[in-house]
């Protein structure tokens, strides 16, 4: 099944979803990454200075990593086509209207936004607001 392209009926049908629990982005030494796996990261991105992994908070304290800044996941459940022109754009102006940062990653049936922690709640909202006002006629 293709992704959606059409940007209002992304936004339309966004559905913002607040993940359990807080993660944490970490950098390791990509010659490493193996000694990590453990961790479970959820998200996994070779830089040239390191392997970024996206892991939970509480891993990355067990191993003693980096818990700052604690971030949480929200998933927009709705199937964006990785095409798809202006979603990013979209709701990272709603967000950033509001002064709420957004690390975005784009995955193969969704996006997913992570804000920090304190920001959740309301960047649910803000996410809530564009998808209903893009209902309007």
């Amino acid at each position: 099944m293709p992704g959606i392209t059409d940007l209002a009926l992304l936004i339309s049908s966004m559905r913002p979803n607040l993940v359990e629990g807080a993660f944490v982005y970490c950098s390791v030494p990509a010659t490493t990454l193996a000694d990590y796996l453990h961790l479970k990261p959820i998200g996994l991105f070779q830089e040239k200075e390191g392997m970024t992994l996206i892991v939970p908070l509480e891993a990355a304290r067990q191993a003693g990593l980096s818990t700052e800044p604690a971030m949480r996941m929200i998933t927009l459940d709705v199937h964006s086509s990785l095409e798809a022109v202006g979603l990013t754009a979209a709701f990272a102006t709603a967000l950033g209207s509001k002064g709420i940062s957004a690390n975005v990653v784009a995955a193969y049936y969704h996006d997913h936004i992570f804000v920090p922690a304190a920001d959740a709640e309301r960047a649910v909202a803000v996410l809530r607001a564009l998808s209903a006002a893009q209902d309007l006629p």
